[in-house]
């Protein structure tokens, strides 16, 4: 305590724990830095005369700006605006957390709710109650994930590698971006093609600029995108260069190009920018989800995503970043549940924000699982990242919840990985963008991330993405290249999800592939209404995710019991001296033994040999004059 600041020494030792790198703000509504209920947020309030609206939450319409212009002429269902602006707003968060309220009709009249009523609504809930309402209010049944698949070095023979493991793991996206603004096609074919060596149907986008990522998509390299940003003040649009309707159209090309289309919005976002007009974040948020659900866009990616650090230093932020999930699940958007950035460097409250995503499940409860190291995602660091992959399998395991990842045994990752690898070269040496030694293969085969590969350089790879451009390589050529040197089930593969864009069935809402099959809000509904309804865990899938790396049976218990006797044989015995009489020299003190003891188990959990606990125990107990026997208990009966 020389050098401490402090009075008390226990500060001294929380000042050295990770969760001192975080800092936490005081709340300060007039500044932006508030959660919900900030004393500017308007009050609800709907006026319609002659299906025109006239005033929207306190705010005639001669003064809307463009977000309340758009909300009001595209949001709404006038049918039921009255019905549903009249339902106390307390009465209404029963309903959402009342199993016998069915989903569709808290949609319907989500309809006809402002942005102020939305968010009125939610603030009566708690943490627990919101985490029921978004079991209930999910679009799709079943919960999925998505993947950040990047390196420090744009490099697509680990990026393939890093695909087909994220595949494999269970992820049903796949998202890339890149480090030099020019290599956005190599990282996206790559991602492409390590996905398909594994399975079918796992989306793939690459995160750019919108006019960029959008001639990509068209190339037929991705398959999905969540980059149209929406805000919550109208400065924070003008900013952008952007505008409500801008976005509809751009979402409109996307869908209309068979590419799924999703928003991104979140809290903090306004702040960041320095455009909050003094509203809370929940309040913003709403008019963001609204915006969304009336420019017709499938879903939403919310809960924070950039801002989630900021958001989460606020009081009842965590709370917020929730509370946005529900308000896109109400509204019947697929929700892509953000948690794609470190909020914290404290692994306490990592693993505490992860939790009522996976109790509650939800479309995709990481918009941004970091399936690469920390160090490797142009992303910035996601809330989870490889390092953490298998704490994540075991909270799944060990709570008994549905994240969409699984454990998958070493052999088979390395299997993929390696013809993932092959794969991807097959494709840059047939279409003589590049070409890979076996040497750096094998660097790309076993690393963990890039600071361990021996492969390709950012430089090189901008050279490969020239190429792509000038010579107008598209997804067909890189089938054709699969086929021609032999990888088919590949080519096929990639081949199924260029048919899926044609017929368009995965533009549904919250729409996955599996087995071929697009699985969606439409086909496969969220109807939960209590106990063994909506998704439910079925035997298989519980004994899938209870797999894990170090798993210990009875049987390898004993096995290693028995290599651990037969070595220490060599240095103590015990013998049996007859049946155990009781006793009557004061000087006795029994040491009670297991009926296994020496004979099937050898060694404490903790990894000491039991004859040194022994010996310790004797040489005790002789040293003050005592007379240690050792008595084994009888095995029981049965």
């Amino acid at each position: 305590m020389a050098n401490s600041q402090n009075q008390w020494a226990r500060y001294d030792l929380w000042d050295e724990r990770h969760l001192n790198l975080d800092r936490f703000a005081v709340e300060d509504p007039e500044n932006g830095f508030c959660a919900s209920a900030s004393p500017n947020d308007p009050k609800p309030s709907l006026k319609i005369e002659n299906g025109r609206i006239l005033e929207m939450d306190g705010i005639p319409a001669s003064e809307f700006d463009m977000i309340d212009e758009f909300i009001a002429r595209h949001y709404f269902d006038l049918t039921i605006v009255e019905e549903a602006m009249a339902i106390d707003s307390r009465e209404f968060a029963h309903m959402l957390v009342d199993v016998n309220v069915p989903r569709e009709r808290l949609v319907r009249l989500s309809a006809g709710m402002t942005p102020a009523k939305l968010a009125e609504v939610l603030c009566h809930l708690s943490m627990l109650e919101l985490a029921f309402a978004n079991s209930k209010l999910r679009c799709r049944r079943q919960p999925s994930n998505q993947a950040h698949v990047t390196n420090a070095k744009d490099d697509p023979a680990q990026m393939a590698a890093d695909a087909a493991t994220a595949a494999l793991y269970g992820f049903d996206e796949i998202e890339t971006t890149v480090r030099v603004a020019s290599n956005g096609r190599t990282n996206a074919i790559a991602c492409a093609v390590g996905a398909a060596v594994v399975r079918d149907g796992v989306l793939i986008q690459c995160s750019l600029e919108e006019a960029e990522e959008l001639r990509i998509a068209l190339a037929g390299f991705t398959s999905y995108t969540e980059t149209m940003s929406v805000y919550g003040t109208e400065a924070s649009f003008i900013d952008g260069d952007d505008t409500p309707w801008s976005k509809t159209f751009l979402t409109a090309v996307y869908a209309s190009r068979g590419l799924k289309a999703r928003c991104t919005s979140g809290s903090s976002a306004e702040l960041l920018m320095g455009f909050h007009e003094g509203k809370s974040m929940l309040y913003l948020e709403a008019r963001c989800v609204c915006l969304q659900r009336a420019m017709g866009v499938q879903g939403t990616q919310n809960g924070g995503i950039d801002g989630a650090p900021l958001t989460s230093s606020v009081p009842r932020g965590g709370w917020e970043l929730l509370a946005e999930n529900v308000l896109a699940a109400l509204l019947n958007l697929e929700c892509a549940s953000g948690n794609d950035t470190r909020h914290s460097e404290s692994e306490i409250r990592v693993g505490a924000k992860i939790m009522p995503f996976l109790m509650s499940g939800t479309d995709f409860i990481c918009s941004g699982f970091g399936s690469i190291p920390k160090y490797d995602n142009s992303f910035n660091a996601s809330l989870f990242n490889a390092e953490e992959l298998e704490d994540f399998l075991a909270l799944q395991r060990e709570f008994q919840v549905e994240g969409g990842l699984q454990h998958v045994p070493e052999e088979q990752l390395m299997a993929a990985r390696a013809r993932a690898i092959d794969a991807i070269s097959a494709v840059l040496e047939t279409l003589e963008l590049g070409r890979l030694t076996d040497v750096q293969k094998k660097s790309v085969l076993h690393a963990h991330g890039s600071d361990e590969t021996s492969s390709f350089m950012p430089g090189e790879v901008a050279k490969m993405n020239a190429a792509v451009i000038e010579r107008n390589i598209t997804f067909v050529d890189v089938v054709q290249a699969l086929a021609a040197r032999g990888f088919t089930t590949e080519a096929t593969r990639l081949l199924s999800m260029a048919r899926q864009r044609v017929t368009g069935d995965y533009l549904q809402t919250a729409a996955i592939i599996r087995d071929g099959r697009v699985v969606s809000a439409v086909n496969d509904p969220n109807h939960y209404r209590g106990p063994g309804t909506g998704y439910v865990m079925t035997d298989e899938r519980k004994q899938v995710i209870s797999r894990m790396r170090r798993e210990v049976s009875k049987r390898d218990v004993l096995e290693g019991e028995g290599a651990t006797g037969r070595q220490d044989s060599r240095h103590w015995q015990i013998e049996s001296k007859g049946e155990a009489v009781p006793g009557n020299d004061p000087r006795e003190v029994v040491i009670g033994i297991s009926p296994g003891f020496g004979i099937r188990l050898h060694k404490t959990t903790g990894g000491v040999p039991l004859y040194k606990v022994l010996a310790a125990l004797l040489e005790g107990i002789r040293e003050r004059g005592g007379h240690p026997p050792a008595r084994r208990a009888r095995a029981p009966h049965g």
